[in-house]
């Protein structure tokens, strides 16, 4: 979805939208929301603005690059305090303004709701201990 954004995006952009708000209502209706985390999220943010000169490796129309500064994460369920905004960028959506969390703090987040001690190790193969989160708490305004 690199090349014609507006047109690349908006079907599947609005099939997610569709799909993400049925699947949080049925599980309000049904009673299960506060039993069921909904997260929705990707690994990276996009540039703010287009690269003019074409993506790497695609066909040179102008879009975006990757961008780890601001990303959006869309979380329900889970008994989360629902229904706000947390943080904000700013305008141009180049980097965060208002409450920057970091990946980590979203992982703490979830493994709250899901009853995963953060503090928790794993063992790789030569018997070394890898914690599963070395960083980050969970979000205050959700928890």
């Amino acid at each position: 979805m690199h090349d014609n954004i507006a047109g690349a995006v908006k079907q599947p952009a609005l099939a997610m939208d569709r799909a993400v708000a049925s699947l949080v209502r049925d599980l309000d209706e049904r009673g299960m929301l506060d039993h069921v985390l909904v997260v929705v999220m990707g690994e990276f943010g996009r540039t703010p603005k287009l690269n003019t000169n074409g993506v790497p490796g695609q066909t040179g129309l102008p879009g975006r690059d990757h961008w780890g500064q601001v990303m959006s994460v869309m979380m329900a369920g889970g008994g989360l305090r629902m229904g706000q905004v947390v943080g904000a960028s700013n305008a141009n959506g180049e980097y965060p303004e208002a409450r920057p969390y970091q990946p980590w703090d979203v992982l703490a987040t979830m493994y709250r709701v899901l009853g995963v001690d953060p503090n928790m190790q794993l063992t790789d193969l030569q018997g070394r201990p890898i914690p599963i989160l070395s960083e980050g708490a969970p979000i205050p305004e959700l928890v």
